[in-house]
């Protein structure tokens, strides 16, 4: 998780405003795929509901920062319907479950 959040940060830093939100899009999208097709077998559905939650934040702060917006009432300003129309890629609803034992 370390490491996600790692390139979450360093795709939407402070320094880095001067990208369009659908280029760092692209840029989160591409993590966000190989990660739920590495992670999606299992019991992944509570850290893929945390992911999504880091990743609504982190381009809400970074959309922020782009705009000049202050404050950190960004729940408000970017709700669930603008991350949808960026396209963002979600990861909640991506898990397969496995059976525990083999088929006989």
């Amino acid at each position: 998780m370390w490491v996600l959040r790692d390139k979450f940060r360093a795709v939407t830093a402070r320094s880095r405003t001067e990208r369009p939100v659908s280029a760092v899009v692209a840029d989160l999208n591409q993590v966000l795929r190989g990660w739920a097709a590495y992670f999606r077998n299992g019991n992944s559905g509570r850290k893929f509901n945390v992911v999504d939650g880091y990743v609504h934040e982190r381009l809400a702060i970074f959309a922020s920062a782009k705009h000049r917006l202050a404050g950190r009432n960004w729940t408000t300003r970017f709700t669930y319907g603008w991350i949808t129309r960026l396209g963002v890629y979600r990861l909640t609803g991506n898990v397969h479950r496995a059976t525990a034992h083999a088929s006989r």
